[in-house]
């Protein structure tokens, strides 16, 4: 039997008990709103880290470069024109890093968790407004730089004359509308220049308002002398002349350098040998300078033969062991940086100068000790 209030039961008050459990269910708990959360702070961390460049590089192993072969044209790096070149054996690599830009915050981790690359600061390799085409542009400016400087290095040590001529005039200046880029300057001051160094030189102890001779030489003719009154400048005691001076060969040939899509000046010490090796006969010691072993190396190049330091060895060792190189030329400077960066099976060999990396490398043909970083 039922009860009697059972069977008596309206239906306002029976949906009374069953609505409340209805409204609870549809609140929102507070673990759905972490989830929620959780999940939109993900989605944008998603976004950002896809979208958003983080203000880094990534620099890694380039790739290396046989001075003594060939380009990816197929043409000679060392290309001489008007001059007997000699064969050589083995191989003088220069070595390169590359640098990768436009870095999203995922990208820059992975890259960075390989192990194989390293981050740094964008600015320490892109000036603030700089854009990839002018780097570019600067980096192509300091190979050809380093291209002329090696020439030059490499035809003074085999002997060939060197002059000192005018490569850029200040506007303005003393020297503008007298001389001229390209004029040959013999005396400065009445000093004889037969270094571009010297010009500066010619001109201590002078004081603005001075007036200097200056004896020069325009397109092969005849010699021409100039009174000029020396300037004023706040970051100089001595006058202002206005002109910077760099060394050009004399020699009745031409060597060209051939080489794409690199740049910037750290590969001069690296020409420097080449040429040499081209253009020194069998039978003297300079001549295969490789003698069949795989050498890398870098190093800035003055025109004087002076090995300055660069920048990126560590990853340079690393490149040139992975294209089989087993003996690297290190600038002296960077020695303890490469010592800590090096690969097994790679020989540093230390050098400050051309003199001194070709002493080495006959050293090391010769089987003799060499100068180890």
């Amino acid at each position: 039997m039922t009860k009697p209030d059972e069977e008596t039961a309206t239906p306002s008050q029976r949906p009374a008990t069953s609505r409340e459990p209805a409204r609870t269910d549809r609140r929102m708990t507070r673990r759905g709103w972490t989830l929620l959360v959780s999940g939109a702070l993900f989605l944008v961390f998603v976004v950002v880290g896809f979208l958003v460049q983080v203000p880094y590089v990534a620099i890694s192993p380039g790739p290396t470069y046989d001075t003594l072969g060939k380009d990816a044209a197929g043409n000679p790096v060392i290309q001489v024109n008007g001059q007997q070149t000699y064969g050589t054996s083995g191989e003088l690599r220069m070595t390169t890093v590359s640098l990768n830009d436009g870095l999203n915050l995922f990208t820059a981790l992975g890259l960075w968790a390989s192990g194989r690359y390293a981050l740094a600061p964008r600015e320490e390799y892109y000036k603030p407004g700089e854009t990839n085409e002018q780097v570019k542009q600067e980096n192509i400016q300091q190979l050809q730089d380093s291209q002329t400087a090696a020439q030059v290095a490499a035809l003074r040590h085999l002997g060939h004359p060197v002059q000192v001529v005018a490569k850029e005039i200040v506007s303005g200046s003393p020297a503008d509308h007298v001389l001229a880029p390209g004029d040959r300057l013999i005396t400065v001051n009445g000093k004889q220049i037969k270094e571009s160094t010297e010009v500066a030189a010619a001109l201590t102890g002078t004081k603005p308002g001075q007036r200097v001779p200056v004896v020069f030489q325009r397109s092969g003719g005849a010699e021409q002398t100039a009174e000029l009154t020396l300037a004023h400048r706040d970051d100089r005691a001595q006058g202002f002349l206005g002109l910077t001076a760099v060394d050009r060969v004399n020699a009745p040939f031409n060597v060209a350098i051939s080489l794409q899509d690199v740049g910037g000046p750290s590969a001069g010490l690296m020409f420097t040998l080449a040429i040499i090796d081209r253009l020194t006969p069998p039978g003297k010691s300079e001549s295969d300078l490789a003698a069949g072993r795989h050498i890398a190396g870098t190093g800035e190049i003055s025109e004087t033969g002076q090995v300055g330091p660069i920048g990126g060895i560590s990853f340079k060792v690393v490149g040139a062991r992975e294209s089989g190189a087993t003996d690297f030329l290190v600038p002296a400077h960077n020695c303890a940086e490469a010592v800590s960066a090096r690969p097994d099976g790679l020989n540093l060999i230390k050098v400050s100068t051309l003199d001194d990396a070709l002493t080495q490398l006959e050293n090391l043909k010769a089987g003799r000790p060499v100068a180890h970083c």
